[in-house]
């Protein structure tokens, strides 16, 4: 899915050759500071390396239009935007920019009780909780319903029992529907769902 060659940037990434594959879930990992969310945020095209290339489905990113690529690789930031709204409008937010059919009230509802929030569709996210926001955007992006999605620390504002939970539903989701997964985490109980292993250390892979 991803091909990734003598990547450089700033002092921060510095990858000769790497493979991400595609309907595989892709687990980064390493300490604080190591480069994981700048490769993140490399592969649908936030930041671009200061040298080397990077590939999408054999296709060079310098190539591809970027709103284009952001339709198909949708990436979910640690710290999730929640938009000027209600919960509908928040959830709908991803669908108009992806320019795809706006579902029913009734699937947005499950798409909610799918990341465990039990909120209405009604309410305000402004008052939600760390943890509620970042679920709310997580059921945003999977409503996206994307090629690849592409998650920052997504359990980093949940207990652990309940993340563990997200990301086995979110993993299931991602197997069921054949899509691309590359996660970033610090928390070793995460790995347990990685098709594939990365390991980051100084901005190299080891």
């Amino acid at each position: 899915m991803f091909v990734l060659k003598n990547v450089k940037y700033k002092d921060i990434l510095n990858i000769e050759e790497l493979h991400i594959p595609a309907r595989k879930i892709t687990v980064i990992t390493g300490k604080s500071g190591t480069g994981k969310t700048t490769l993140l945020k490399m592969l649908n095209k936030l930041i671009s390396p200061d040298s080397g290339e990077i590939f999408f489905k054999g296709t060079p990113l310098t190539e591809i239009d970027s709103v284009e690529l952001r339709r198909k690789v949708v990436m979910l930031p640690q710290f999730p935007v929640v938009f000027p709204g209600n919960v509908k409008e928040n959830l709908l937010m991803g669908l108009k920019f992806s320019g795809k059919k706006i579902p029913h009230d009734e699937e947005l509802r499950k798409i909610l009780k799918f990341v465990m929030l039990e909120k209405d569709l009604n309410d305000d996210p402004e008052k939600f909780s760390g943890g509620e926001k970042q679920r709310l955007a997580l059921a945003r992006v999977l409503l996206m319903d994307p090629e690849v999605l592409l998650l920052d620390e997504p359990t980093s504002s949940l207990d652990e029992k309940t993340g563990i939970e997200i990301i086995k539903k979110v993993s299931n989701f991602a197997k069921s529907r054949g899509k691309t997964l590359v996660m970033v985490t610090h928390n070793p109980e995460l790995r347990k769902f990685a098709d594939v292993l990365i390991e980051l250390k100084n901005g190299r892979v080891l």
